[in-house]
C-alpha cells in the first residue's frame, strides 16, 4: 500500500458519518419554486435531478485521483424527503444510536423542521401510499407484520448493463432523439407518455455532462493554484477527463474508464431515486 492510498484509507476510516441537508434543501427549493407543475412528472423529476447537479457542492480531496461525493463531503449522507420525510425524532435516533450513527448538527435539524417537513408533509411517497391503505393494513403495519423498505434507506438498484463502457452521454442523446423522432402519435396511444419519458432522459444526460464539466472547471482552477508540479499535472489530467467523460467515452487510460463508470453510476443512481 503506497503512502497516498494509506492516507486516503485512514481518512475514510476516521471520518465521522453525518447527515447532510444539502440534497433535501436543493430538492425542496426546486419543487417549492412551482416549476414542477409546469411539466410532466418524468420531466419534472429530471429537472430536479439537473437542479441538484447544478447546485450541489463539489468536493475535491487532497491527493484524490477519483473525484465525486454523494454529499458535500466524505461520509455526508443525503436524505430523500420525497420518499420518506424524516422527523426530528428520526434524526435523534440516527444521531444517538450505538451502531452506525449519523451525526446531525443543529443547522440540519433547524432546516428540516422549518422547511423540509412542512413542504413534504403529505407530498412524500410514504405519505401518499399510506393515505391509500385501509385501517386493517395500517394496524398490521404498525404491529410490525411487515415493513416498508424506503423508510429505512433510499433505493440503490441500478440497471447499467454494458452500455456505460461503450457509449457516452452524447451517444445516448442521439439514440433518445432517434426514438423521439420515430414516435407515431397517430397510431400509438402511449406516444405522448413515451415522449415525456424520453425527454426526461435527454435532460438527465445533459445534467450529467454539465456536472462533469463543473468538476473540470474546479480541477483546472485547483491546478492553477497548485505549487507542486506532480500534483498540478494530476489535477490537469483529471480536469481533462471530466471535460470529456461522461460526454464522450474514448478510453485512453484505465482511470478514464473508471471515471466513465463512476459518472454513469452516480447519474443513474440519483436519477433512479427521482424516477422511482
Amino acid at each position: 500500500m503506497n503512502e497516498r492510498i494509506k492516507k486516503l484509507r485512514e481518512q475514510s476510516l476516521s471520518t465521522e458519518e453525518t447527515i447532510s441537508i444539502e440534497r433535501a434543501r436543493l430538492l425542496t427549493e426546486y419543487y417549492s419554486s412551482g416549476e414542477s407543475g409546469k411539466c410532466s412528472v418524468p420531466v419534472a423529476r429530471s429537472k430536479a435531478f439537473k437542479y441538484i447537479l447544478e447546485h450541489k457542492e463539489l468536493y475535491l480531496g487532497e491527493n484524490e485521483l477519483i473525484v465525486g461525493e454523494r454529499g458535500p463531503s466524505p461520509k455526508a449522507t443525503p436524505t430523500y424527503p420525497e420518499l420518506c420525510t424524516h422527523s426530528l425524532e428520526d434524526f435523534d435516533i440516527l444521531n444517538n444510536r450505538e451502531k452506525i450513527s449519523f451525526k446531525v448538527d443543529e443547522e440540519t435539524r433547524k432546516y428540516q423542521f422549518e422547511e423540509v417537513i412542512p413542504f413534504w408533509n403529505g407530498r412524500s411517497m410514504r405519505d401518499r401510499i399510506l393515505s391509500e391503505m385501509d385501517e386493517q393494513w395500517k394496524v398490521a403495519y404498525s404491529a410490525g407484520v411487515f415493513t416498508e423498505f424506503m423508510e429505512q434507506r433510499a433505493p440503490g438498484h441500478t440497471v447499467l448493463d454494458d452500455k456505460i463502457y461503450k457509449m457516452g452521454m452524447k451517444e445516448f442523446k442521439e439514440k433518445i432523439k432517434a426514438s423521439i423522432d420515430s414516435l407515431d402519435f397517430y397510431n400509438d396511444s402511449q406516444a405522448l407518455f413515451k415522449r415525456e419519458e424520453l425527454t426526461a432522459m435527454d435532460i438527465a444526460a445533459d445534467a450529467l455532462i454539465s456536472f462533469a464539466k463543473r468538476y473540470s472547471l474546479k480541477l483546472y482552477e485547483a491546478a492553477k493554484q497548485e505549487s507542486n508540479q506532480a500534483r498540478k499535472d494530476e489535477l490537469e489530467t483529471l480536469a481533462g477527463i471530466c471535460d470529456r467523460v461522461p460526454s464522450v467515452i474514448v478510453f485512453q487510460k484505465m482511470h478514464q474508464k473508471l471515471f466513465g463508470k463512476l459518472f454513469s453510476i452516480i447519474g443513474s443512481f440519483i436519477l433512479e431515486l427521482l424516477l422511482s
